[in-house]
Parts: C-alpha cells; sequence; structure tokens
C-alpha cells in the first residue's frame, strides 16, 4: 500500500490482460478513487485522451510511470492506433484509458476502442468515478427520474433548432455541454421553443474553485448572459417540457389555480385533461403543491392535514 501526495493511499498489484476504463476528476483532483488509483498505478500500458493531464494527475497522487509506455488515444487517432493498443490487450498487457476528465466514453473518443475490444472478445471493465453529466443534475433542482443527455448540439442555429426542438419532445430533463461562446444563442432558441419561464440550470466551472450553479427561468438566465461574459467548461441542464408543450411553471401555476375551489382530485383531472398528461401524474403533482402551500401558510404543530 503506497500514499500518494495528496495523502490518497493506493496499491500496486498485476492487472489480469484487459482494457480498463478510469474515471478522472472533473475538476478537483481528490475527486478520484482508490480503485482509479490502483488501476493507474498497476497496469502495463497508460492510455490517454490527453497524456499531459493524465501525467498531472498521476503526478498529484504520487504515481510513478517507472517506464511505462503512455498512448494518446483522442478524437483524430486512426484505426491503426487502436489496432496497436487491442494488440497490446491481445498479447497479454493490461490497458488503462483515461479520458481527459470525467468518465470515459462520455462525449469522448474511447467507445470505438472499447468497441474493438469487446468485438475481440478482450475484457473490458472501469473503475467508475466522476461525471460532469451526473454532476450537473444532482445540482440542477430539475426531475431526475428521467433524463437525456445530449451531449453537444449543432454549432449552426437552423440544425440546432432543430434538434432541440426534437429532444423538447421526449418529455424528459435534458443534459447539454455547450461553449461559453455559444450558450446564449442555445439559451435564445430554447425560449423561443418553451416560453420565458421555462427552467433551466446553468452549471459552471463544476467542482472547481468557482464553481458557479445558476437555476432560472431561461429568460432571467438570457438577462444574465447578455450582461456578463461566461468562461470555464458549461452544462445546462433544462427542465422537461409537458406534452401540450407547456413548462412545468404552466402546469403548477393551472394546478394553484384550479386548487382554489376544487378538491385535489378535481383539479388533477381537469387539468390533466387540458394539458393532455396523464391524470396519475398531475394528481401527484397537485399533492406536493398542496402540502407545499399549506406548510407555508400553517404554524409548524404536529396535526396533520386530511389529503382529497
Amino acid at each position: 500500500m503506497t500514499k500518494g501526495v495528496l495523502g490518497l493511499k493506493f496499491k500496486t498489484s498485476p492487472l489480469p490482460a484487459g482494457l480498463y476504463l478510469v474515471a478522472t476528476p472533473i475538476g478537483t483532483a481528490r475527486d478520484i478513487t482508490l480503485r482509479a488509483l490502483d488501476v493507474l498505478a498497476s497496469a502495463d500500458i497508460l492510455v490517454a485522451e490527453d497524456t499531459r493531464t493524465l501525467r498531472k494527475l498521476m503526478d498529484i497522487h504520487g504515481i510513478d510511470l517507472q517506464g511505462r509506455p503512455m498512448i494518446p488515444y483522442h478524437d483524430h487517432s486512426s484505426a491503426s492506433d487502436r489496432n496497436r493498443i487491442i494488440a497490446l490487450i491481445t498479447e497479454g498487457k493490461s490497458v488503462a484509458y483515461a479520458s481527459e476528465a470525467g468518465t470515459p466514453l462520455i462525449a469522448d473518443p474511447g467507445f470505438k476502442l472499447v468497441t474493438d475490444a469487446q468485438s475481440n472478445d478482450l475484457s473490458v471493465t472501469t473503475a467508475p468515478g466522476p461525471s460532469a453529466v451526473i454532476t450537473a443534475l444532482t445540482l440542477a433542482g430539475l426531475p431526475t427520474d428521467r433524463f437525456l443527455f445530449a451531449g453537444f448540439l449543432p454549432n449552426q442555429q437552423k440544425a440546432r433548432v432543430e434538434q432541440l426542438s426534437t429532444l423538447l419532445k421526449t418529455q424528459t430533463t435534458l443534459v447539454l455541454y455547450e461553449s461559453p461562446k455559444r450558450i446564449l444563442a442555445l439559451c435564445t432558441d430554447i425560449k423561443d421553443q418553451t416560453g420565458p419561464d421555462h427552467p433551466v440550470t446553468l452549471c459552471r466551472e463544476l467542482t472547481k474553485r468557482f464553481e458557479d450553479i445558476r437555476p432560472r427561468p431561461v429568460s432571467k438566465l438570457i438577462e444574465e448572459l447578455e450582461s456578463t461574459s461566461v468562461k470555464g467548461e458549461v452544462v445546462l441542464v433544462i427542465g422537461p417540457v409537458s406534452q401540450s408543450g407547456a413548462s412545468d411553471g404552466d402546469l403548477d401555476t393551472a394546478l394553484r389555480k384550479a386548487l382554489l375551489t376544487m378538491r385535489v382530485k378535481d383539479a388533477a383531472e381537469t387539468v390533466a385533461g387540458a394539458f393532455g398528461l396523464p391524470k396519475r401524474e398531475v394528481y401527484q403533482r397537485a399533492l406536493t403543491l398542496k402540502d407545499a402551500s399549506h406548510d407555508e401558510t400553517q404554524p409548524s404543530d404536529t396535526s396533520k392535514t386530511r389529503r382529497d
């Protein structure tokens, strides 16, 4: 057992031949698992989307390269580059592959390497860990029971709008990566398709010193983006759009109005019909809103409010 520079312990032991996917920190260097350190310290061959980034991470944690080969593998790598790596595994070598940041294969070029390894009946496993997608979802304050990660949308507005329109029809929370230079244009497209009050959350510089989380109606976020420049890595989380095209905010407004004069069951049935949504889903939403309204208006005590 060896202790690295940051005090995290790792062990060096022979690994069976195979491809080992290693998740690396998206910001803070300590956001790495002990198993990931074990693999990086023990693998015969190290493959990286960015060899400089991986070498720096290993230096931080006190992992010596010890003369082991470090091979670059990225978007511009060729089939022959993959064949070289596959050949090493076939010869009995353990190969660790690390993306520049986060979990390999999530918006990075590693999937072809995995596909080739599996098609050759080679062992593929992972040391799971950080992911900007999951980190953003946990901080966004938006529904997470269903979500769709769509990576980067097209740069050109026409293609971006068309793809965004298709994604919004899935009625799930959407997670997108975007360049700081194009985030304002993307938010404007979202507002045009969903309305000014649609909920979004901008997540910037996740896990880093200047982490910035902004849950906002999209129109409010646009105002902020128009007055200040954005720098760093950006993940945008978009709340789901109902079947009728209305936002969660529109649904809540309609339910609150109906609850003023109706029982929960009747209000849910009325609003579900108007929005074209499942009654059960709207009923659960109505219960949540009624409970929240009761908590805001009643003093805290041990009494319970009967649900309709």
